[in-house]
């Protein structure tokens, strides 16, 4: 997601730094690639003409004029730019209400059922809810299943009742909510290939019948602008009060995410990052910003550290970091953490510097990690705990006992032991980041 984009808005911005004052042949010279970088990631043109406009104006103010480093501050309007451009703050859900009823719509393919079972996943985590979903696809072949399927993986309740009237399964989802301490609601609707007269009116129809707090749009980011009038026809029939961007861990552009606010006044309320259960995240405007420009995303690594890492193992390895016992075993625990945060290619685009250090592009086999873990646990508990008595009747053992290599053991306990020098540094205050 906005890789190409992120890498020719930073090649643009870095131009700048170069000159030691801004004048405006310059400030147009880098605006020039900036709108082309734009422009090629299928951000709306008109979009595009504004945000360079705001841009040129901000840039060769008074301000920036007199600043002791001006490159630093046309850094700075470029990303307050995009963020504003991406909806300025984070809209949150609007679920207070017992129970609260959250509609989502959308055409067939967005991930509208898939989404439905991440929302509830996430909301039940993050917010403390129970949550109840609500097959009302009566259309699509399977759909009911796939609810229910999804369900049962997450441990969530499924109302059904089949194939009969979405307006009535609605009514009585909310009821059954009611009487069984539910205290959310997600009601996945029909979809359609096309936006019709028939599945707005079913739509509404269901509005009438059931208060609905969130009317979010599922929307595909892989539709480019076409996206736009699909957002535009639902929020004139129901009023969205939100949009939620699936499949942006694909091979997309991103120019809908960068047109979307702007056009319809529609907020963007979370993105599906992966196609797993747990691959929802809530949308930050200021944190995609610092993603595009290539500034890392820290606040949401720490996000998903704190979800996923016990605390009390946290404590307990920092203090063995601290006293420099950390050992192979440790290193393992840790391993086994980190690799539930997700893809560590995703963990690492989140670093700032990242690109510049040639870390974006950085492809890691699941293969890989799966061998380290299988010559760590090849060892003794007295080995992990101890790697220096390993020696090379040792190492053999264990690579067998792997089906590994005794080089893959050996660049395993230097990498262990180069890891170990990097933490002694930073306990030091001795260690610089290289970017």
């Amino acid at each position: 997601m906005f890789e190409n984009l992120g890498e020719r808005l930073t090649k643009a911005v870095d131009k700048i730094k170069g000159y030691g004052k801004l004048t405006e042949e310059n400030i147009g010279d880098v605006t020039r690639e900036i709108r082309l970088a734009l422009l090629e990631a299928d951000v709306n043109y008109t979009v595009v003409k504004e945000f360079i406009s705001h841009v040129k104006e901000k840039a060769l103010g008074e301000e920036v004029q007199k600043s002791l480093k001006p490159s630093e501050v046309f850094v700075k309007i470029v990303k307050d730019e995009l963020v504003l451009l991406l909806g300025g703050d984070h809209a949150p859900l609007s679920i207070s209400k017992n129970p609260s009823v959250i509609l989502l719509v959308g055409l067939q393919g967005s991930g509208k059922t898939t989404t439905c079972a991440k929302l509830a996943n996430i909301l039940r985590k993050k917010q403390h809810k129970k949550p109840l979903l609500v097959a009302c696809d009566v259309y699509r072949p399977a759909a009911i299943d796939q609810l229910s399927q999804l369900g049962r993986s997450l441990g969530i309740e499924v109302y059904t009742e089949g194939k009969k009237d979405p307006v009535l399964i609605s009514k009585h989802a909310v009821e059954y909510a009611k009487e069984n301490g539910y205290d959310l609601v997600l009601i996945d609707t029909a979809g359609r290939l096309h936006i019709d007269e028939d599945l707005m009116l079913e739509l509404c129809n269901i509005t009438k019948e059931v208060t609905v707090d969130e009317t979010l749009l599922i929307i595909d980011s892989m539709m480019g602008q076409d996206a736009i009038h699909v957002i535009t026809g639902f929020h004139e029939a129901l009023h969205l009060t939100g949009a939620i961007l699936t499949k942006l861990d694909g091979d997309t552009k991103g120019g809908v995410a960068l047109s979307i606010r702007h056009l319809t006044h529609v907020p963007i309320k979370y993105i599906g990052v992966s196609e797993k259960l747990d691959g929802l995240e809530p949308f930050y405007p200021e944190r995609m910003a610092s993603r595009i420009l290539g500034m890392g995303d820290l606040l949401s690594m720490i996000e998903k550290a704190e979800s996923i890492i016990d605390e009390k193992d946290a404590m307990y390895t920092a203090q063995k970091m601290k006293s420099g016992k950390f050992d192979l075993e440790d290193f393992l625990l840790q391993f086994k953490q980190i690799k539930k945060m997700g893809p560590l290619e995703n963990l690492i685009k989140l670093i700032p510097g990242a690109s510049k250090m040639g870390l974006h592009n950085i492809k890691i086999n699941p293969k890989d990690i799966a061998h380290i873990e299988a010559i760590i646990l090849s060892m003794t508990p007295e080995e992990r705990r101890n790697p220096s008595i390993l020696k090379a009747s040792r190492k053999q053992r264990i690579a067998k006992g792997s089906g590994r290599s005794v080089e893959e053991v050996n660049r395993l306990l230097k990498q262990f032991e180069q890891m170990k020098t990097m933490m002694k540094q930073m306990q030091k205050g001795n260690f610089k980041m290289p970017f």
